[in-house]
């Protein structure tokens, strides 16, 4: 199978069920920042996180291949596909609260950074809230799932957490963010 198809070359592409439409498109904007979130996190991963780290974050990356493929088709396509759901958000917010045990307490906000796994986690978490923000403007034009919106959402909740965590295995001490008045 070649790569290069040259049915995009005039800026359209097609979503499942073969509907045409242009390359930036909401849909497609949103399914591309997924895509994009999706390589941010194969970063994280070549960056050697912890086998917890490494166990959530495989599941994440196949997950985001069913939010991209539900982005990609339109909810009135009888396409069988597999779409987020509630199953998915519950994993997300299980996982939450597992990592969360491990974890001091905040007691203010916190600046992204840290080890390299950390630091890109934070970086993830910015993308993934980029997509998020994408799949409302996508929402707002097209009917999209709300269970999409509720995994991108609790998977940027994740995601801060997985950089707490990383950095926290790590020894890695957070910095406070430290307010103007108060320096």
């Amino acid at each position: 199978m070649k790569i290069y198809t040259k049915q995009g070359d005039a800026g359209q592409t097609s979503l499942f069920g073969g509907i045409r439409t242009e390359k930036n498109d909401p849909r497609i904007e949103a399914y591309g920042t997924i895509d994009e979130l999706n390589s941010v996190l194969g970063t994280v991963i070549s960056h050697q996180p912890s086998e917890t780290g490494l166990e959530i974050l495989n599941d994440i990356q196949q997950t985001l291949f069913i939010v991209g493929a539900d982005l990609a088709t339109p909810e009135d396509k009888k396409e069988r596909i597999e779409r987020v759901g509630k199953s998915e958000i519950k994993k997300l917010e299980n996982r939450i609260d597992e990592l969360e045990k491990h974890l001091p307490a905040l007691k203010s906000f916190i600046l992204p950074g840290g080890t390299a796994v950390g630091s890109h986690l934070h970086l993830a978490r910015t993308v993934c809230r980029r997509a998020e923000r994408a799949i409302v403007s996508c929402k707002q034009q097209k009917p999209v799932s709300d269970n999409l919106l509720i995994y991108v959402n609790r998977l940027s909740d994740l995601l801060f957490v997985m950089a707490r965590y990383e950095n926290y295995q790590a020894g890695e001490t957070e910095t406070p963010w430290i307010p103007a008045g108060k320096k």
